[in-house]
């Protein structure tokens, strides 16, 4: 391999641990350089700090060992998952992705550690536990990071770029991007044990006045999530969500996991997640960059994040490839404004899907409107075709094409409208249907708008989308590296 496409080093690092790569073939430059940033930003730190032993052997520090920065690490990101049946008041209907794709249910856990353990196989790979604190800023570049040991001692390690990808709740986000988070509700997990589902190999969606997923994790598990309205929960500790559970969501269960539904809240093993959603919105920061859940969330319904985290992969992955230094922290900076562009196919299908299914079934069936559009959008599903398998090219990634996501909203919209006219429009079916107009547009503009309307459908328009690598230094094209 060409060393011009070889890093000295990345840190992968967070709650999980270090990940970092050494190449015995960087520059004498680079090193030089690297030895300088890293005295500048120890001094910069404070007292009582010490100087890892990667700092000033490292090009990339990865913040974050989840799936994103494990994936990043070993830069390998393929993976798609999302549901595949739906299930709402006794009516049933499958739903299957494009030809020649298909899904994956697993413990996540699991997968994670499995991730860790490839990228930690390479020969030029450790693995250590640490974590990050803070950021290290010298002259509005970022210069590395502060982390703690598991033994408690605080050390710094410096690299010429820094890639956040620390998850959902990111501590250094907030020093990157301008954070508007909102939480509409909490995802409630139980795992349904020695248990078939009505369909094989099919995730199971359950839509009446509470949201439920059920899909296999394992042979003989399924993971079961609750949508709670809001962003309080019922307290765990004192039997309160246990007890919703019971009352409120468990007689919305098919019949069929009714009894394997009480049996997983009466073992206790509940956990909780917030569902957050949160626009990309990034400063134009030199030395350090975000992917992932630090840098863009949306509800969780859809199971999306993962495939927009990944996706977020291939694409920096991709756009590095061609560097060879590193070191010009404004100049990689503004190459890499193209990311954020170039990111918005996909991450605006999923992220919009995700915020318009569940805010469609997720609202009350008081409103005629609403209860309609829950109808039309469960009977446009059962339609099959090009219209259900669009749905789930684009829920998947699989087809990241903003017009088709556009398509299928209006013709969903339309879809809802031709129930309630036809064959025999009447006043009282017409007003529902204008309010419905109105509702499908408050829903889908708002969430357009959020993404970016000329990014998403105009990027050429966009000065960013032209960005190219920097150029290299006279030194380095005359040494060929």
């Amino acid at each position: 391999m060409d060393s011009k496409h070889i890093f000295g080093g990345v840190v992968a690092a967070f709650l999980f641990g270090f990940v970092v790569l050494y190449s015995s073939r960087r520059r004498e430059n680079i090193k030089a350089s690297e030895k300088n940033r890293s005295k500048k930003t120890l001094k910069s730190s404070g007292n009582g700090v010490c100087r890892s032993n990667f700092a000033g052997n490292t090009d990339v520090i990865i913040v974050g060992a989840g799936v994103a920065g494990s994936a990043l690490a070993y830069a390998l990101a393929k993976i798609v998952f999302s549901f595949a049946a739906v299930h709402k008041d006794g009516k049933r209907t499958a739903i299957s992705y494009p030809a020649n794709a298909s899904g994956r249910g697993f413990h996540n856990g699991r997968f994670i550690q499995k991730l860790r353990e490839k990228a930690a196989s390479l020969p030029n790979v450790k693995l250590d536990q640490g974590t990050v604190t803070s950021l290290v800023e010298e002259n509005g570049t970022i210069k590395g990071v502060l982390y703690k040991t598991k033994a408690g001692q605080e050390l710094a390690a410096s690299a010429s770029l820094t890639i956040v990808c620390d998850g959902c709740f990111s501590n250094l986000r907030r020093n990157l991007c301008n954070p508007k988070i909102e939480v509409p509700s909490y995802f409630v997990g139980l795992v349904l044990e020695n248990y078939n589902l009505p369909y094989a190999n099919r995730a199971y969606f359950i839509l009446k006045d509470t949201i439920v997923i059920a899909y296999p994790i394992s042979s003989n598990e399924i993971r079961c999530l609750v949508d709670v309205p809001g962003s309080k929960q019922p307290p765990i500790s004192n039997g309160e969500m246990a007890s919703y559970l019971k009352t409120v969501v468990a007689p919305q269960m098919p019949p069929e996991l009714y009894n394997a539904f009480i049996c997983a809240i009466d073992k206790g093993n509940i956990r909780t997640m917030p569902n957050r959603i949160m626009p990309a919105s990034p400063y134009a920061t030199p030395g350090a960059f975000m992917i992932g859940d630090s840098l863009n969330m949306r509800h969780a319904v859809t199971g999306g994040g993962m495939t927009v985290g990944l996706s977020d992969v291939v694409l920096l992955r991709d756009l590095l490839r061609p560097l060879n230094d590193l070191s010009d922290g404004a100049a990689i900076c503004k190459y890499l404004e193209s990311f954020y562009i170039l990111r918005k196919p996909t991450a605006f299908a999923i992220n919009t899907l995700a915020s318009t299914l569940h805010t469609v079934f997720s609202s009350s069936d008081q409103d005629p409107s609403r209860k309609e559009m829950k109808e039309a959008f469960f009977n446009y599903l059962s339609l099959g075709g090009v219209f259900s398998e669009g749905l789930m090219a684009l829920l998947s990634g699989l087809n990241p094409d903003p017009l088709s996501l556009v398509f299928h909203c209006f013709a969903m919209l339309a879809y809802a409208v031709g129930r309630l006219l036809l064959p025999f429009p009447t006043p009282k079916r017409m007003c529902i249907a204008a309010k419905l107009i109105l509702v499908g547009s408050g829903i889908i503009f708002p969430i357009l708008k959020a993404e970016g309307i000329r990014a998403t459908f105009l990027p050429a328009t966009m000065p960013a989308y032209y960005r190219t690598p920097p150029v290299q230094s006279t030194d380095d094209r005359e040494t060929g590296k």
